[in-house]
C-alpha cells in the first residue's frame, strides 16, 4: 500500500501493488489528489495504478481516464494496456487501434501478451482486415507466435473476417489449443456457411463448454438443420438462454411455430431476445394475431419492448390493418421516447399507410427531422398505393433536390404513383431515369410496374411488348396484370394469351380462371364461361370465400359471404335492405354478369351480390360508427365490379369515406368516386 511519511511524502510500502481495490467511488480521485499534492503523481508505479483504478471506477468516464493518462510523462506498459483494453470493452474499438498506433510510435515499448489480444479483438470488431494482417506480422516478428492467448485471438479475428482458411492455418499451427480457439474456429465455420466442417470440429472436441454447444445449436438452426440442432440441444449438459433462443429461432425459420411455442412455454427464464424471436417468428409465418397476443403478454409480464419488438408488432398490425392498435403502439413509442429517425419511423409510416390512414402517415413523415431514404421511400410508396400520385411525385422531386439518392424500391413507389395517375409518359421517363441516371438495373418488379402503367391506360399491345422483351422470364404477377386489364378493356385475344401463360406457370391459379370467366361473361361468351367453370370443377378448384375484416372498439369483426353468425346479424341485414332501396332510388342496376352460373334467377343473383362480405362489413360500419368517421375494411379477395360500383354510391349516399384494402390495392371511396379511378 501507499503511506504518507512523517515528512508528508507518498511512498510505496512493502506491497509493490498499491490500492488494488477501491472501496468507494471517490477513492481514485482522493488518491489522485494526494499524489499531486505530494508530487508523486509521475512515479510510474503510482500513475500506473491510478490509471487502473480510474478505468475500473464506475464514476469515471473513459475520456476522463484518457485526460489523466495524457498528463503522465512516461506511461508504463501497464497503463497503455489498461487504456487500450478499456476502449475495446466500451465498444470504442477504433480509438483502441488509434491508441495502439500512438503506443507503437512514441512509447518506445514493445507490446506484450496483454496488449495484442485486445488490439486483435478491435480489428475483428471493425472488420479491419489490413490492420489485422499487419498486427499478425508484428506478432511473428516479435516472437509471440506460441502464446495461446494471442493465437486464440487471431483465430477469432480471422473467423470474424470470414477468412476461414487463415483461421484454420493459425489454429493448426498452435502447439497448445485452448477451448476459446476451438470455439472461435467452429463459430467461423458456421458464419462462413461451412456447417458440415463446424460439426466435424465439434465432434473432434475432447472438451466442450456451454459456448461450444450453443454455437453448434445456433449454426445448425440458422442453416435449416433444425432436427440436427434439436438433437444437439437435447444432449446439452446444461442449457443457457442463447441456446434456447437459437432453437426457437430455428423452429420459427422452418415454419414450425408449434415446436417454437412449446419450447417457449418450457423456459423457466426468458429475456427480451426470447420474446422478440417469438413475436418476429409469428409475424414472419403469417400468424399475425398470435404475434399481437404475445406482444400484449410481454407487456403484462413486465418486459420492456425494444425497437425490434416494436417493428415486428407494427408489421403484424399492418397486415391486419388494425388502426386503433397501431395508434396505441404509436403512443407507446412517443411516451417512452423512442426515436423515429431510424427503422421505427419507417415502420410507423408503413403501418399507417397499410391501415388506410395516409394522413397519419404524412404527419409521422413530417415530424421526422433527420429523414433518411427509407422514410422518403415509405411515404412515396404509401401515397402511390393510396392514389395520391401527384403528392408522391412532388415528394420524390423534393427528395432529389436534397441530394438523397433513390434506390430500386423508391422507383417502384414512383412508378406505381404514375400507374395510379395514368401518367404513361412520366412512367416511361422515370423508368429511363432509373436506368440511365442512377444505374439501377431493373428487376421484374420494375418491369411489372411498367406493364401496369400501360395496362391501366389501355395500351395492351405496348404492355404485351414489354413483357415479351423483358430480360428475365415473366412471372405470374406480370401475366395476371395483363389478364386483368384485358378483362377491363374486353380484349379477349390478349386476355386468352395472358391466361394461357399464367396456367403454364401455375395450372391451379384460380384467380386466372375467374378473370377469364369474368372476361367472357362481360363479352356474353357464355359457352366459354361454362367451359372455364367445368375445367375448374374437374380440377377441384374452388374460389376462396370472400372474407372481410373491420375493426371496432379494440376488436376485429370478421364477415364471410352470406354470413349470418354475427351477434348483430338482424340489424346488419335490415341495414342491407335499407341500402338496397336507397341504391334503387339513385338508379343503380346490379351487375349480375359475374355471379356464379349455378345461381339462377335475377332476384337470387341480386341477393348473392348483396351478401358479399364487404357489403356486410359496410353495413356493420354504418350501424356502429359515428357519423363522419371513415369506415376501413380489409378484404382477402378483389372487390367485384358490382361491389365497387355500390361502394362508390354508398360513400355519396351516406356522406361517408369508405376505405377498402383488397388483395390488389387500396380503394378510397369518397363523394361517389374512387381513388383507383375504376381500374382495379
Amino acid at each position: 500500500m501507499l503511506q504518507v511519511t512523517a515528512s508528508g511524502s507518498l511512498q510505496p510500502s512493502s506491497n509493490p501493488y498499491p490500492f488494488q481495490i477501491c472501496r468507494t467511488p471517490i477513492e481514485p480521485a482522493q488518491l489522485h489528489a494526494v499524489s499531486l499534492k505530494t508530487a508523486t503523481f509521475h512515479d510510474p508505479l503510482i500513475s500506473s495504478r491510478l490509471i487502473s483504478l480510474y478505468a475500473h471506477s464506475k464514476c469515471s468516464s473513459l475520456d476522463h481516464v484518457r485526460s489523466v493518462f495524457d498528463q503522465i510523462q512516461e506511461p508504463t506498459l501497464h497503463s497503455w494496456n489498461t487504456l487500450i483494453k478499456s476502449y475495446v470493452e466500451n465498444q470504442r474499438s477504433q480509438e483502441s487501434l488509434l491508441m495502439f498506433l500512438e503506443f507503437m510510435s512514441r512509447s518506445g515499448l514493445m507490446p506484450d501478451v496483454f496488449t495484442l489480444p485486445c488490439v486483435i479483438k478491435a480489428c475483428g470488431r471493425l472488420m479491419a482486415t489490413k490492420e489485422g494482417e499487419q498486427i499478425h506480422g508484428l506478432i511473428l516478428k516479435i516472437g509471440l507466435r506460441d502464446d495461446v492467448f494471442v493465437q486464440s485471438s487471431l483465430v477469432s479475428m480471422y473467423s470474424k473476417f470470414k477468412d476461414i482458411n487463415s483461421a484454420r492455418k493459425v489454429f493448426d499451427g498452435m502447439t497448445e489449443k485452448d477451448l476459446v480457439s476451438w470455439n472461435s474456429l467452429m463459430d467461423g465455420y458456421v458464419k462462413s456457411g461451412n456447417i458440415e466442417l463446424a460439426k466435424e470440429l465439434f465432434d473432434e472436441m475432447t472438451e466442450r463448454d456451454v459456448v461450444s454447444w450453443t454455437v453448434m445449436v445456433d449454426g445448425l438452426s440458422k442453416h435449416g438443420k433444425v432436427d440436427d440442432a434439436r438433437k444437439v440441444f437435447d444432449e446439452m449438459p446444461s442449457r443457457n438462454l442463447p441456446s434456447w433462443n437459437a432453437m426457437i429461432n430455428g423452429y420459427m425459420k422452418a415454419g414450425d411455430f408449434l415446436s417454437a411455442h412449446s419450447l417457449f412455454d418450457q423456459m423457466e427464464d426468458k429475456d427480451i431476445i426470447t420474446w422478440n424471436s417469438m413475436i418476429a417468428g409469428y409475424e414472419c409465418n403469417g400468424r399475425f394475431s398470435e404475434a399481437l397476443k404475445l406482444f400484449t403478454q410481454l407487456l403484462n409480464s413486465g418486459y420492456i419492448p425494444t425497437t425490434s419488438t416494436l417493428v415486428s408488432t407494427l408489421s403484424a398490425i399492418s397486415y391486419l390493418a388494425l388502426l386503433t392498435k397501431g395508434r396505441w403502439v404509436h403512443s407507446y413509442i412517443v411516451k417512452n421516447s423512442h426515436k423515429l429517425d431510424g427503422i421505427l419511423g419507417t415502420s410507423l409510416i408503413e403501418t399507417y399507410c397499410k391501415c388506410g390512414s395516409i394522413e397519419s402517415a404524412l404527419k409521422i413523415f413530417k415530424s421526422i427531422h433527420n429523414k433518411k431514404l427509407a422514410h422518403w421511400t415509405a411515404i412515396i410508396v404509401g401515397l402511390g398505393t393510396h392514389g395520391q400520385a401527384n403528392h408522391a411525385l412532388e415528394l420524390f422531386q423534393e427528395m432529389l433536390k436534397l441530394n438523397i439518392i433513390p434506390n430500386g424500391i423508391t422507383f417502384i413507389g414512383v412508378l406505381n404513383a404514375c400507374n395510379h395517375a395514368g401518367l404513361v409518359k412520366d412512367g416511361q421517363r422515370f423508368f429511363k431515369m432509373m436506368v440511365n441516371d442512377y444505374k439501377i438495373e431493373p428487376t421484374i418488379e420494375h418491369y411489372g410496374c411498367l406493364v401496369d402503367i400501360f395496362c391501366r391506360a389501355g395500351c395492351l399491345e405496348e404492355a404485351k411488348n414489354v413483357i415479351e422483351s423483358m430480360p428475365m422470364k415473366p412471372n405470374k404477377i406480370v401475366w395476371m396484370s395483363l389478364l386483368s386489364a384485358s378483362r377491363i378493356y374486353k380484349n379477349v385475344e390478349i386476355g386468352e394469351y395472358a391466361g394461357h401463360n399464367v396456367t403454364q406457370i401455375d395450372p391451379k391459379c384460380i384467380e386466372s380462371y375467374l378473370l377469364l370467366s369474368n372476361m367472357y361473361a362481360t363479352t356474353n361468351n357464355w359457352d366459354k364461361v361454362s367451359h372455364i367453370r367445368e375445367t375448374m370443377r374437374k380440377m377441384g378448384l374452388k374460389k376462396d370465400p370472400g372474407c372481410s375484416f373491420i375493426e371496432f372498439e379494440n376488436g376485429v369483426h370478421e364477415f364471410i359471404v352470406g354470413d349470418r353468425s354475427h351477434p348483430q346479424s338482424n340489424e346488419i341485414y335490415h341495414k342491407l335492405s335499407e341500402i338496397r332501396e336507397r341504391l334503387k332510388s339513385v338508379g343503380h342496376v346490379p351487375d349480375k354478369s359475374q355471379v356464379l352460373l349455378h345461381i339462377e334467377g335475377d332476384n337470387e343473383k341480386e341477393i348473392e351480390l348483396e351478401s358479399h362480405s364487404e357489403r356486410l362489413a359496410i353495413a356493420f360500419g354504418l350501424i356502429n360508427y359515428k357519423p363522419g368517421i371513415p369506415i376501413r375494411i380489409v378484404k382477402n379477395l378483389r372487390v367485384c365490379n358490382d361491389c365497387h360500383s355500390v361502394t362508390k354510391l354508398l360513400s355519396k349516399i351516406y356522406d361517408r369515406e369508405i376505405i377498402v384494402r383488397d388483395n390488389n390495392r387500396y380503394h378510397h371511396f369518397k363523394n361517389g368516386s374512387c381513388s383507383c379511378m375504376d381500374y382495379w
